[in-house]
């Protein structure tokens, strides 16, 4: 009989070529939503690109990817011009990209973005409201679908790193409209037993942004925050990012990260301890030895081995030692009494006494110098007096009165300078130097310029 059954990759790549050879599918024009991105560490770029009702993964090669003018993120929407062929690894037809540009930012993305500022805004981000998480916890809670992977790693991984530890699994709805409203439930009755559980783990398995979005909902974000139980978020996988993850007290790349961040090692703890004790042991025995070794060095010394020969030659360094001190304790006293001696010969010269003696006869000798200065002045200024006296006598009225001068005076009192003063007939008074008299004005003669008289 023929055998007419074909191997899987000969009907893969059957199909591949004939996609290949089709030209619909050679040059294909596309718009859509960018999902599940992540670039690889060699440059290439793998997403999903879909619609509301489909989804086609893509491939965006690092040759071509390098002519890109902006960075693909999730939820973004684009325009695509690419290619469909056949990945025959594992026989999925896929949208191989040679060209994108940006065309606006997806429904969710946009909502993600928003709430994100929002929060970030109101400081739920903020690493100082962050909890610690317990090192070493008796209790994990863990929030999360009771039948997906997710919650079988966690458990599995808890249970493999420290089997003393108590899980209960709080089984919630991880998608759909109800998923929300079921995880902030558990995370509010988690809370109602505070002494309860050490951590909690929330979080799920890998998705598109659509699956993840109940970890993006407002209503998880604030629970977390408001949980008195430290939170490890382990949504999806390292590449997903929700909002759930920034406002976690600590976040995981992944569920199975989640479990060996909440839990030690047992074993890496016994081994820690191995390791200490290994130490402290090689430690004392080398204490010990050295401590012996110093023992039996002692013992070998003179000390030890002739204590009557070191003892009296202790004694004959002691009595050395109290002639050295007496010697010193008598210089030390011949030294004070010698300086004592000096101190007293500078007080005799400085006492008071002889100050007071010394100062009064300095002050007998300024007051015999004042005297004597007082005197002199007080001659000179005798001097100048009778000197001044005399040049004022010179220039005294009463002195040249005295001498047969007199002073006129008009009937109004006032001195007669002139002979313009006064006129004929008119009585005036003359002073004289024991008296006035009493004249009258019979003729007035004024003087002409050689000093005779002339008529007026």
């Amino acid at each position: 009989m023929k055998d007419n059954y074909l191997t899987v990759t000969a009907l893969t790549r059957y199909v591949k070529r004939k996609i290949d050879t089709d030209p619909h599918l050679r040059q294909v024009w596309l718009r859509g939503e960018i999902s599940n991105f992540k670039h690889h560490s060699r440059g290439h770029m793998y997403m999903t690109i879909k619609d509301d009702n489909a989804r086609i993964q893509a491939v965006m090669f690092s040759s071509n990817n390098s002519k890109l003018v902006f960075r693909p993120e999730n939820g973004m929407s684009v325009l695509i011009r690419g290619e469909v062929s056949v990945y025959e690894a594992n026989g999925q037809y896929q949208l191989y990209i040679r060209e994108m540009e940006p065309d606006g930012i997806g429904a969710l993305y946009q909502a993600f973005e928003q709430l994100k500022e929002k929060l970030q805004t109101e400081g739920l981000f903020d690493a100082g409201q962050k909890k610690e998480i317990p090192v070493y916890p008796n209790h994990v809670g863990v929030i999360t679908s009771p039948t997906g992977a997710a919650v079988r790693d966690i458990v599995t991984t808890i249970e493999r790193r420290s089997p003393s530890v108590s899980i209960t699994v709080l089984p919630v709805s991880v998608q759909g409209p109800q998923a929300a409203g079921s995880i902030v439930k558990k995370i509010q009755y988690a809370n109602a037993f505070p002494n309860e559980y050490d951590v909690l783990i929330v979080g799920r398995g890998g998705g598109s942004i659509e699956e993840l979005w109940s970890f993006n909902e407002e209503a998880v974000a604030r629970a977390i925050y408001t949980s008195e139980i430290p939170v490890i978020s382990a949504v999806g996988h390292e590449t997903d990012t929700t909002i759930a993850d920034f406002v976690s007290d600590l976040r995981a790349p992944t569920p199975t990260g989640a479990a060996e961040l909440a839990v030690p090692s047992q074993k890496e703890q016994l081994d820690k301890v191995s390791y200490l004790k290994q130490r402290l042991t090689q430690y004392m025995r080398s204490g010990i030895q050295m401590h012996q070794n110093r023992l039996e060095s002692l013992s070998q010394t003179y000390a030890l081995k002739y204590p009557k020969q070191l003892l009296a030659q202790k004694e004959q360094e002691l009595d050395n030692m109290l002639d050295t001190l007496n010697k010193s304790l008598k210089r030390k006293m011949e030294q004070k009494r010698i300086s004592y001696t000096h101190l007293k010969q500078r007080l005799d010269t400085q006492h008071p006494e002889q100050e007071i003696k010394i100062a009064s006869e300095k002050n007998n000798t300024l007051l015999s110098d004042l005297n004597k200065s007082m005197k002199q002045r007080l001659t000179k200024s005798e001097s100048d007096l009778q000197a001044s006296i005399n040049k004022l006598t010179l220039v005294n009225p009463l002195a040249i009165m005295a001498r047969g001068y007199g002073i006129s005076y008009d009937q109004d009192g006032k001195v007669v300078k002139s002979v313009n003063d006064v006129s004929e007939g008119a009585p005036m008074d003359v002073q004289l130097q024991d008296g006035y008299v009493q004249t009258k004005v019979q003729k007035i003669e004024e003087a002409d310029q050689s000093g005779g008289r002339e008529e007026l």
